[in-house]
């Protein structure tokens, strides 16, 4: 049994990874400054109840019996917990490199990619705990079939063989895993330059001990299939692949396809999520997974918190929707997978940092022009700010700016106050409101808000 101290415990990386440790036998105790600021407290008091003890985050919690102090990306290094740590000389790890050590006691499967990672990540798991393979499954996101698995609903804690993991990109800590099966769902421009992810998940690939997952659809994801002795890749484009989705149809409660000549229905909408399911079918036939039990476990996946979610219909028709939306992408394809369906769009998005707008900022304005009908509005927030030392050297008026060009109805509006107001105004039956973004906790309240007050 070893003592670990998290540092910044609420993120969603940082619990679930917490939770795990804490199945194991391990002593957890942490900090979070959104604790000490009163925010998220349900969130808190479920960490506490899985017996893990929380500090304020002033350095009282750190002493020298901690074995292995955890930090994430986000964690400054003025921050009096880890002042704390170094004083007093205790062993100090990225959340990335206990998740690899934590990854490499078990058949490791990683699931990587610019985007859909998480879902994939829950799907894959699904279907192990399904199939009864008992896995533990460490997550970025809520997944719904398991809302209530340790309280948080963003780890799985399985006695099996097997491990399934989100693997991040963004801070470069993918290269610390080596996989049975790797995963990579796509590349594109997100928190670093192509030819750098190209790197990534290329060393990522050639690591993997069994085999690899690749998308044929993404050609600098198929580029790397040399990288590996044993690739399955899949599409639902039509391109040549091991897996190939055909005759994908939009239903009213999720999609149809066919696959090997077997019917598939998936509970949750758009094309992505097909790649993302193709991607998980493909990964559990590496691991010897009956495809029969597959299929049917898929058959009841829920999907996971904020990926399409549904907040709500409200008496006047209008539907509230939650996603997680932040890349050019993952833009792309929430409008896509919408735009199967009637009714107008009123898009609430709110850019997720000012570092990663600035790179995308290009992709953000391409995304929206092309898939946004002349009927549908867009709400630009300003970018979240999560703290630290970044330069605000760009807006999301700048964003609205370059989109006010094309002729789409888009709209800068910094408070949230006004966004309800003006929503209640414009949306009608049949319509949806589709709040989109990532790292801001409260965007969910946010679209709950929007819910209630259209109620």
């Amino acid at each position: 049994m070893k003592k670990y101290f998290f540092c910044g415990i609420g993120g969603s990386g940082m619990s679930s990874l917490a939770l795990a440790l804490k199945n194991k036998g391990n002593l957890i105790c942490g900090s979070d400054r959104a604790r000490d600021a009163g925010l998220y407290a349900d969130k808190f008091q479920t960490l506490e109840n899985q017996g893990i003890q929380l500090f304020a985050q002033n350095g009282s919690g750190v002493d020298p019996k901690i074995d292995v102090f955890v930090v994430s990306s986000a964690v400054e290094e003025t921050i009096p917990d880890v002042m704390k740590a170094r004083e007093l000389n205790v062993h100090i790890c990225t959340r990335a490199q206990v998740l690899a050590d934590f990854l490499h006691q078990h058949n490791g499967i990683a699931v990587g990619g610019t985007s859909g990672k998480t879902t994939t990540t829950g799907m894959v798991g699904h279907i192990l705990k399904q199939s009864g393979v008992d896995p533990c499954v460490i997550n970025g996101g809520i997944m719904l079939n398991y809302a209530d698995s340790m309280g948080l609903g963003n780890v799985i804690v399985g006695k099996g063989a097997f491990c399934v993991i989100e693997a991040d990109e963004s801070d470069g800590s993918i290269e610390l895993y080596n996989p049975a099966v790797a995963v990579v769902t796509s590349i594109s421009l997100d928190h670093k330059p192509i030819d750098e992810l190209k790197t990534l998940f290329g060393n990522f690939v050639e690591r993997a001990l069994v085999g690899a997952v690749l998308n044929a659809d993404n050609d600098d994801t198929i580029a790397l299939k040399d990288k590996n002795s044993n690739v399955l890749s899949f599409s639902v484009q039509g391109k040549q692949a091991d897996l190939m989705a055909l005759n994908i149809t939009p239903v009213e409660n999720g999609v149809r396809f066919s696959l090997d000549a077997e019917e598939v229905f998936l509970p949750v909408i758009g094309k992505h999520n097909v790649a993302n399911a193709l991607a998980a079918i493909a990964c559990a036939d590496m691991i010897g997974i009956p495809r029969k039990q597959t299929i049917e476990a898929l058959a009841s996946f829920k999907g996971i918190h904020r990926r399409l979610e549904t907040v709500g219909v409200t008496k006047k028709g209008v539907t509230v929707i939650d996603d997680f939306a932040h890349n050019p992408e993952k833009i792309a394809a929430t409008l896509s997978a919408l735009k199967d369906y009637s009714g107008k769009l009123f898009l609430v998005y709110q850019p997720h940092g000012f570092k990663p707008t600035k790179i995308m900022r290009a992709g953000i304005v391409e995304a929206f022009d092309r898939l946004m009908s002349l009927d549908d509005t867009l709400m630009m927030q300003e970018i979240y700010y999560a703290g630290g030392t970044v330069q605000k050297d760009i807006s999301s008026a700048d964003l609205i700016k370059d989109l006010e060009r094309t002729g789409k109805r888009v709209h800068f509006i910094p408070d949230r106050k006004k966004i309800i107001t003006l929503l209640k105004g414009l949306a009608a039956k049949g319509d949806r409101i589709v709040v989109m973004g990532a790292r801001d906790e409260t965007l969910s309240d946010f679209a709950r808000q929007i819910y209630e007050a259209l109620s």
